[in-house]
């Protein structure tokens, strides 16, 4: 028997652990983020987590993303190029007075921003270099070192981090773009968990495509 929609739902408010630090960032709904985690202008779309200690910046993230511990997204870049690579030349700041934040280096950061679509897994201390762009549905395995795009659906690992498969046969991966179930009101959702779980991934396209929203 369905049950009120007010006792289905819980409250849809991002959670934020008190140890986690965000600046300029934008959470979506049921959004997680856990504890001494590090964000800076980072969008995290909804029912999206980030496990302990993970950091991610200048980054938009899809939602029902799975973001695993210490992993680092957009790891920061040094001016190599520069007589110095330190910090000193682009932070000077930290180090004396009336020496600003190098605008110039902070918006090359700023251009090279990584994207991750949608049902995204980034494994257990995985690294995302800058510029990075992630399809939906991709697998990130546990300490790889991610330095190009990663086509939807692929699951890659290693350093640097290579495809070792595809989730799906190229047919099923199109029916789930198709599908867009990312984008289904919580209501719809919590009414496709029962088959998401009970029947193959053939067998949910077959009885979904064509369900009434």
């Amino acid at each position: 028997m369905d049950r009120p929609e007010n006792l289905v739902l819980k409250d849809p408010e991002p959670r934020i652990h008190p140890t986690a630090e965000l600046k300029a960032c934008k959470l979506g709904r049921y959004a997680s983020i856990g504890e001494r985690v590090i964000l800076r202008e980072v969008s995290v779309g909804d029912f999206s987590y980030f496990e302990r200690h993970a950091e991610a910046i200048y980054t938009t993230i899809g939602k029902f993303c799975s973001i695993a511990a210490n992993s680092r997204i957009n790891a920061l870049e040094h001016p190599i190029e520069r007589l110095t690579q330190h910090k000193v030349s682009y932070r000077p700041n930290e180090y004396f007075r009336w020496l600003g934040v190098d605008a110039v280096f902070r918006e090359r950061r700023r251009a090279q921003s990584v994207s991750i679509g949608h049902d995204v897994w980034i494994g257990h201390g995985a690294v995302i270099m800058p510029g990075v762009t992630i399809g939906n549905g991709a697998i990130v395995g546990a300490n790889a070192v991610v330095t190009r795009d990663i086509a939807a659906y692929a699951i890659v690992a290693g350093v640097p981090a290579r495809q070792l498969r595809q989730r799906f046969a190229v047919d099923i991966a199109a029916r789930i773009e198709s599908l867009a179930w990312w984008d289904w009101p919580p209501e719809k959702l919590a009414k496709a968990i029962p088959d998401m779980q009970a029947l193959s991934i053939e067998a949910f396209l077959d009885r979904w495509e064509h369900e009434i929203p």
